[in-house]
């Protein structure tokens, strides 16, 4: 952990870097894409002295992992779906909408 951070966001990478290998990242993995939270949280915040564009623009990193992570109303993409289906050999998917193809591969 970088000397620069407050505690809060010592904390925090200590929570997500936790969480993490709770669901068995490995360590360094872990500890990576915890420092990259926090350092995009830091400079969603103003926190960092260099941010670019999508650290500020972009939805928050808590927010976007659960809705990038294929589930809910967004779920997977429309080439995702269509490459589960062609793998699946499900007939007439090139005509088939997004919401078309969820159905006929059932998720």
């Amino acid at each position: 952990m970088p000397k620069a951070w407050s505690t809060k966001r010592e904390r925090q990478y200590e929570h997500v870097k936790e969480g993490l290998e709770e669901k068995s990242s490995s360590e360094g993995t872990a500890k990576e894409i915890a420092a990259r939270v926090v350092n995009k949280e830091r400079a969603r915040s103003g926190e960092a002295k260099q941010k670019s564009k999508t650290s500020t623009e972009d939805i928050s990193s808590g927010r976007r992992g659960g809705l990038r992570s294929h589930k809910g109303p967004g779920g997977r993409t429309k080439a995702q779906l269509y490459e589960e289906a062609k793998k699946k050999n499900i007939e007439g998917r090139s005509s088939m909408s997004k919401a078309e193809l969820g159905k006929a591969v059932g998720r």
